[in-house]
């Protein structure tokens, strides 16, 4: 019997571009932090950082609640009914997906610098060059990836269940928050972490819809880019390392999460 510590050629050469991934990715993330570690009390101390990182956290927050509360429902649109043009809506929503962020800022900059849009802000929705548009600008990068990943989880579980449960007398309602809801909410939680993460760190769509204003519009991601654009590397740098930190810490939070949720999905199942 071949000993499963043994290595062929093709093993070694997948080890070592796996290691070449990782030393370069650490080799990138330590030259952030030697450079703007020395910077990092005064970015800490700054108003300015301060108020972007405010900033960044709630747009992020609310962007991720609506991005939640759009995915869930139309993940199951496209994996539980028999809705029309189904393949059609979901190459449509996952298109932004194959979209530069800039691109996709432009579009929604044109959309509502129209008439529609203009409308819109006489009723005081204001989008563009305002704090709305990079909730808006997130809302859209980050609602396509949200709606697959729920749309792969609920395709993993099996129908079966809900159609047991049907014949029981569970009505489509009872079956989803009963069944395929907590069945989808190590994923949920997934989503929700990285959703979150690539809000805060969005910048193409946010720079089109509503620039980089200081003191304004100036999320950690544009207070990154007007430090790095006035020669001020090791602030830069310095607000690098605390949005590396924010999304350690958000990575960390949905390991524990998602860790504690199939622990109780298994618990529920044995008890069942």
């Amino acid at each position: 019997m071949k000993d499963r510590h043994s290595y062929n050629i093709f093993d070694i050469l997948s080890i070592m571009i796996t290691a070449g991934i990782v030393l370069f990715i650490l080799f990138a993330l330590l030259s952030i932090i030697i450079g703007g570690f020395p910077y990092l009390k005064e970015a800490l101390r700054s108003r300015e950082v301060r108020f972007s990182v405010g900033l960044s956290i709630y747009t992020a927050s609310i962007s991720t609640s609506i991005c939640v509360l759009f995915a869930i429902p139309c993940a199951y649109g496209l994996t539980r009914t028999a809705m029309p043009f189904k393949k059609a809506s979901q190459i449509i929503i996952e298109m932004p997906l194959a979209l530069p962020y800039l691109v996709l800022g432009l579009c929604l900059l044109v959309v509502f610098s129209s008439d529609a849009g203009k409308v819109l802000k006489n009723l005081g929705f204001k989008v563009v060059f305002d704090r709305k548009g990079i909730i808006m600008a997130q809302l859209t990068v980050n609602l396509p990836f949200a709606v697959r990943l729920m749309k792969n989880a609920m395709s993993q579980i099996d129908n079966r269940l809900e159609f047991i449960a049907g014949t029981l007398g569970a009505s489509r309602w009872e079956r989803f928050y009963t069944i395929l809801l907590p069945l989808c909410m190590p994923s949920i939680v997934t989503m929700i972490v990285l959703v979150w993460s690539r809000a805060l760190g969005e910048f193409g769509a946010t720079l089109m819809l509503v620039g980089v204003t200081r003191m304004k519009t100036e999320t950690l991601p544009a207070s990154i880019y007007l430090n790095i654009s006035t020669g001020e590397n090791g602030m830069a740098m310095a607000c690098a390392i605390i949005l590396l930190m924010i999304s350690a810490m958000s990575l960390a939070v949905t390991t524990l999460l998602g860790g504690i949720s199939k622990q109780h999905t298994r618990i529920k199942d044995v008890n069942q």
